[in-house]
């Protein structure tokens, strides 16, 4: 772990689809684990040992180096009370904290609104990716959302501030009828000229990059790319977000999320070494997540979804180890065919929000949860 007197920077990368934390982080002492995996599980002379007990995944050889350095912490038996198996309210859990109501509210919006009360940086918060996540979603909150930085813009064809505000009034007007009045117009009118203001700053970013690292040519290795041009760019950005898709390996489990994995790991060393090559390393803080694990048992060409899961935070400010008791594979302790939680993830959350951060979780993460020590 190293200090700093930096801002501290956090970047999200999340992993959709419900990453399989049994062949992630796997128990290679355990018999039960061979005896659940007989079509996607690894022969033990393939994972690489961690401990006495747990190994990663062959996929993950460049985090293994990263743990070997210090800098990753692997947080296990990671989720929440009642599982939810949907991706689409276990992802929106996870984006708002709330596991018994839905929310309305992401958890890093509300990071955001703390880090800049006065919303005066409209790039405190930088999404890399389609769309806006529902964790960076927070009214009067302004984020922007990039799918490649080379063609970033908004209303990019009008080039005057008055031309593109007129258009702006256009778009509001056009979709009242649907939308409604009163806030949430100016809600949409405000965060459209905050995007304005965003678009403009971002794309000169490009211009400003250099660096000897060549990262591996992927999704995910194209967007942490993108997002160290950003934070390189000393434009003042506290919160980035990412996601890599296609962990739900209900079939032909084995190359997909083998695959997967090595892109990933690959890209968060590329990052990482991006990041010390400018000096830049020892204030950024990557966490990684999913939305749950999956099941126990495969299915014979894959796996279905489970429920407790796996965790890593990466980076220089990591006090690197394994955190948390990894979920017992016995019959009679498992929920309903899969792994139990044992860490909430809100306590992970308060972990980088106060500790990170330098925040007060309460508000964020909605109450008191216990913190992990990993920073």
């Amino acid at each position: 772990m190293t200090t700093t007197n930096k801002d501290p920077i956090l970047v999200v990368v999340q992993l959709t689809g419900g990453n399989d934390y049994l062949n992630t982080v796997i128990p290679y002492n355990d018999p039960l684990y061979f005896d659940y995996r007989p079509k996607v599980g690894f022969a033990q002379d393939e994972m690489i040992p961690i401990d006495d007990n747990l190994a990663l995944s062959p996929a993950l050889a460049p985090i293994k180096t990263l743990y070997d350095q210090g800098k990753a912490a692997v947080i296990n038996g990671i989720g929440y009370p009642n599982p939810n198996r949907s991706h689409f309210r276990s992802m929106d859990i996870w984006h708002t904290c709330e596991p018994d109501k839905v929310g309305s509210e992401g958890w890093l919006g509300r990071v955001i609104r703390d880090l800049d009360p006065q919303g005066e940086n409209v790039l405190t918060g930088v999404n890399f990716g389609r769309g806006l996540p529902r964790a960076l979603a927070l009214t009067g909150v302004p984020v922007a959302s990039v799918s490649t930085l080379e063609t970033y813009g908004v209303l990019t064809g009008i080039s005057t501030e008055p031309e593109r505000t007129q258009a702006l009034d256009l778009f509001s007007r056009m979709y009242s009828p649907i939308l409604g009045t009163g806030p949430v117009m100016d809600y949409l009118g405000d965060t459209g000229r905050d995007a304005l203001k965003g678009a403009d700053i971002l794309k000169t970013v490009p211009e400003t990059y250099e660096s000897s690292v060549e990262y591996a040519d992927s999704s995910i290795g194209r967007n942490m790319q993108g997002i160290a041009k950003v934070l390189l760019a000393g434009l003042g950005t506290r919160v980035f977000y990412t996601q890599q898709g296609g962990y739900d390996t209900h079939a032909n489990q084995a190359p997909i999320h083998s695959k997967l994995l090595t892109d990933l790991s690959q890209a968060m060393t590329d990052f990482h070494d991006d990041l010390k090559e400018h000096g830049t390393s020892d204030n950024v803080l990557i966490f990684m997540f999913t939305e749950f694990g999956r099941r126990v048992r495969d299915n014979g060409s894959g796996t279905d979804h489970g429920s407790g899961g796996v965790a890593f935070a990466i980076g220089d400010p990591v006090k690197a180890g394994i955190f948390g008791e990894y979920p017992s594979l016995k019959g009679e302790d498992l929920l309903e065919g899969d792994l139990r939680f044992n860490v909430d993830f809100r306590g992970v959350y308060g972990t980088m929000v106060e500790r990170w951060l330098g925040l007060d979780p309460v508000p964020v993460v909605g109450g008191n949860f216990e913190q992990v020590g990993f920073v």
